[in-house]
Formats: C-alpha cells, sequence, structure tokens
C-alpha cells in the first residue's frame, strides 16, 4: 500500500470517530434536556401537600339545639366506617377529618320533613287567626315514660311552635290516652279532636294494635276510614307511626305496620312523621343506646326522645306551613 492511500485511510477513520463522539455528545444533551423539562413540568403541576383543617360535619338533616333542660346525647353523628367496610370508608373525602360527636338533636331529612304543604296552618298563620294543634294517640302521646306532663312531645311541640312563631295565639291539646287502639282512638273523635275544630291534628297510631298482634287488614280499613274523618273535619292530618324501641320492634308484624301506615298516608294525600325510622336511625346510624332515649319499660319514650320530637316535629310542621305555594291563598281561614 502506498504511503497516501494510508494517509487517506487514517484520515477517514479519524473522522469517523470524531462523527461517532460528536454523535454520542449530541444524544446525551438531548437526553439531559428532555429529562430537566419533564422534571419542571412535573415541579409546577404537582401542588404542593395541604392538610385540610379538622371540620365538625353533621349529616344533611333537620336538626335542632339539644332540647332543654335534658342533657344532650354526645354520640357519633353517623356509623363510623371500618377496614372491613370500604364502600363507607370511601364515602368520606380523605382530606376531611373524622366525624365529631354531636351535641344537639337530628334526623335525615327525608324522615323529618313533610311531603306535603299544610295549607290550612299555613293560611291561619298568616291570617293571625289563633291555630289550635290537637294531638290524639295513646300512651307515648300522653306521655308515658316522661318525667312530668311538661315532657311529653305535645307540651314540648306547643314550646317549639310559640318559639317559632312569636306572637301567635297557638295551642295544643294533649289528646292522648293509655292503651288504646285505633278503634278507640276514632270512638273519641268527636269529643276530643272535632269540638276543638282544630287546623292540624296529628294522630299517633299503630303501636299497640302491634303489640296486641292484631290483624293488620282490618286495622288498614279502620286507618284509612279515620283519616277520611279528619279530613272531612276540614284539618290538615299528620299520621305518627310507632316508636323504635324494644318491645315494638320484637313483634314481627312491625315492619308491615310502619309500611301499612306509610302507604295510608301517601295513598290519602296525608303527611307523615316518620317517628320509627327517627329513632331507628338514632340507634342504628348515629349509635345511641336504648338506655338514652327509652324508658325502662323498653317500649315508652323518655324525656330527651321526646323533647327532640318535638324539635323535629316542631321544625317540620314549620316548614310544611311557610312554604310558598300559590294555593295557600286561595280559600280564607276558617
Amino acid at each position: 500500500m502506498t504511503t497516501n492511500k494510508q494517509t487517506i485511510i487514517a484520515g477517514s477513520r479519524r473522522a469517523g470517530t470524531a462523527a461517532a463522539i460528536f454523535s454520542a455528545q449530541i444524544f446525551i444533551a438531548l437526553h439531559t434536556l428532555v429529562a430537566l423539562q419533564t422534571e419542571a413540568r412535573a415541579q409546577v403541576s404537582t401542588p404542593a401537600l395541604f392538610v385540610a383543617p379538622a371540620v365538625a360535619l353533621t349529616p344533611v338533616a333537620a336538626t335542632a339545639a339539644a332540647p332543654t333542660a335534658v342533657p344532650a346525647v354526645a354520640l357519633p353523628a353517623s356509623r363510623p366506617a371500618s377496614p372491613a367496610d370500604p364502600a363507607k370508608h370511601a364515602a368520606v373525602p380523605p382530606s376531611v377529618a373524622p366525624l365529631t360527636p354531636p351535641t344537639a338533636c337530628s334526623a335525615p331529612m327525608e324522615y323529618a320533613r313533610f311531603d306535603r304543604p299544610l295549607l290550612r296552618t299555613m293560611r291561619h298563620l298568616a291570617s293571625g287567626a289563633p291555630l289550635t294543634v290537637v294531638a290524639i294517640g295513646s300512651s307515648s302521646t300522653a306521655g308515658a315514660g316522661a318525667s312530668s306532663p311538661a315532657a311529653s312531645y305535645p307540651n314540648r311541640l306547643a314550646v317549639e311552635l310559640r318559639q317559632r312563631f312569636p306572637g301567635h295565639d297557638i295551642t295544643v291539646l294533649n289528646r292522648g290516652v293509655n292503651g288504646e287502639e285505633t278503634d278507640d282512638m276514632m270512638a273519641r273523635f268527636s269529643a276530643d279532636v272535632f269540638a276543638a275544630h282544630p287546623q292540624l291534628v296529628l294522630w299517633q297510631v299503630g303501636t299497640n294494635s302491634v303489640l296486641r298482634d292484631r290483624p293488620l287488614d282490618a286495622h288498614s280499613t279502620r286507618l284509612r276510614q279515620g283519616i277520611e274523618a279528619l279530613k272531612a273535619a276540614n284539618a290538615d292530618v299528620v299520621l305518627i307511626d310507632p316508636q323504635f324501641v324494644p318491645a315494638v320492634i320484637a313483634k314481627s308484624e312491625t315492619p308491615a305496620m310502619v309500611e301499612q301506615i306509610a302507604v295510608a298516608a301517601k295513598e290519602e294525600n296525608v303527611d307523615l312523621f316518620r317517628r320509627f325510622a327517627v329513632m331507628r336511625d338514632w340507634h342504628d346510624v348515629r349509635h345511641i343506646g336504648f338506655d338514652r332515649f327509652v324508658a325502662s319499660d323498653q317500649l315508652h319514650m323518655n324525656d330527651w326522645s321526646y323533647a327532640c320530637m318535638a324539635k323535629l316535629l316542631g321544625a317540620a310542621i314549620a316548614e310544611a306551613a311557610s312554604r310558598p305555594i300559590a294555593s295557600a291563598a286561595v280559600h280564607p281561614a276558617r
């Protein structure tokens, strides 16, 4: 090989080596630039870690302050999620602190709000006319289990309504009689309900029929007859179903009675205060023990539960008698 050719070959090899080195340097530089850009974007798009402050939550509900002269129940506002219950655990946002114990009586809105407005009650309140409410029922209307007559739910309700409608002449008559069933109450309608010419009737019904194992079909017929009689007296009607207490829930027909009353209220176009569901929520969801809201006989309510019921019922009445319903002004107060 001539000297000239050797020189040319050596030069070519040096040029190839230099090109390879240059290419590698370009690749490393590009790779480094991409990595820096990726890191910069990550720093811009990722916010700083934020720890939410502790938040005291309460469920969407009809809520009222703890009844006066009655100790509040400080228990969890809802059933805490357990590690074995992922659906409930996931229902609480991770940035929200655990629920704190409530100090107020409350219930889910669907249990403590009436489906229909109370038109006659509304008209009397709007016109300033006196309002008469009759509470008819059995022992849990009379106030069995309470420490005094003043602690019964009708008497507590009178206080609630006067506070919500100051300046109005409001009377709540307690027409509860221990041990009565639906037929017994209906026999008293004329003297204990109609004679008072009420604008609102609260009819607590069903408990004693369940306790005595009465046939549900016969009860359904009488219940509807009673509702029709109350409606014919030009009164708003609110049914109140049985209480959720050990002696009542032990009876196998209790769920059917609760359902029967709900169906009757819907089909007869009257309101229903879902006492059974409210009290079940206290026990099953909020984990309030029966000893906190049930009398020692395991059947009747006590001062706290009567007062809480009155607060929730008072709030439901006030809301249903204050809705902006155009038809409420069609007929004058009677």
